[in-house]
């Protein structure tokens, strides 16, 4: 951990800190958020060394994603517009187990910027936290607006269930309106970073040897692996059969097992820079589908 810590620290001193708002300075001065003010407090809230690997940043993207992910196009329900996971059922729901602990580690942001949505919040603290492990950096659209109660949750069981296979995987996603190549672009994104916990999905372990770090290490960890099923009590899972210490999901292996995925996969193996754009354009589209 110190040596990636150390890796991660010398990227950040060389990049120029850039704070991408639609809502600026200007826009303080005449009464609205100080949107960079917000970031630099989002960053600095991250770093934890009492907290999993030593980042709240990829608990953060979850969040985001977990609220977002609860989209419909058909009937336009769901989404992260309303941050509608405050409430029950959706704060129960056993997709979003853990989850109470990145949206109470928001909560003294929140506190100092009251004008700020929660809904607001949890996107642009994904979108900090995508930017200091390394990703691409997302435009930030303001205006959600929060819920007042638990009537606006959307209907539970809209986010992928890890244990399924393909079909599954195109069923949640096409129906938010995304394509093959979106997917497998957010799966390989959202799963460079952080890890499974027994206690919240039932799995276990980090996907990368490096995770805190956003790349396309989760492809080459896909087809540089050669993957075991895991010798336990829990879930179905894979862990990589050289150390035991990384795994797969039996959702992500689709993405090497499933024909069209395969070949998106391998683009995202061979090029990087193609899989951050694509990775931060599908990520985008995802927190914003209803605003």
């Amino acid at each position: 951990m110190q040596h990636q810590s150390s890796q991660w620290t010398q990227r950040m001193l060389r990049r120029p800190y850039t704070a991408p708002v639609s809502i600026g300075f200007l826009g303080f001065l005449f009464g609205g958020l100080d949107y960079t003010a917000v970031r630099k407090d989002i960053a600095d809230c991250l770093d934890d060394y009492n907290w999993d690997d030593g980042s709240w940043g990829p608990v953060l993207i979850r969040l985001a994603w977990h609220a977002s992910g609860t989209f419909c196009a058909k009937d336009q329900t769901g989404g992260s517009n309303g941050a509608s996971m405050r409430f029950k059922p959706e704060c129960d729901d056993g997709a979003n187990a853990g989850l109470a602990h990145a949206r109470d580690r928001l909560e003294k942001i929140k506190a100092k910027y009251p004008s700020l949505s929660y809904a607001d919040l949890w996107i642009l603290a994904s979108y900090v936290a995508i930017e200091e492990m390394g990703g691409p950096t997302i435009d930030f659209k303001p205006g959600r607006t929060d819920a007042k109660d638990g009537s606006a949750c959307p209907t539970v069981g809209r986010l992928p269930d890890a244990a399924l296979g393909a079909q599954h995987v195109r069923d949640v996603f096409y129906r938010m309106g995304f394509n093959d190549q979106e997917i497998v672009a957010l799966v390989g994104g959202g799963h460079a970073i952080g890890r499974c916990h027994t206690d919240r999905s039932g799995f276990d372990g980090p996907w990368t040897r490096a995770p805190t770090t956003i790349s396309n290490e989760f492809f080459k960890r896909l087809f540089d692996e050669e993957w075991v099923e895991k010798k336990w009590g829990g879930p179905r899972q894979f862990v990589d059969k050289k150390t035991g210490q990384i795994m797969m999901l039996p959702t992500d292996i689709t993405m090497r097992s499933d024909p069209e995925f395969r070949k998106i996969s391998e683009m995202y193996y061979n090029d990087e820079e193609k899989f951050m754009k694509d990775f931060g354009t599908a990520f985008k589209k995802l927190t914003e589908l209803g605003v």
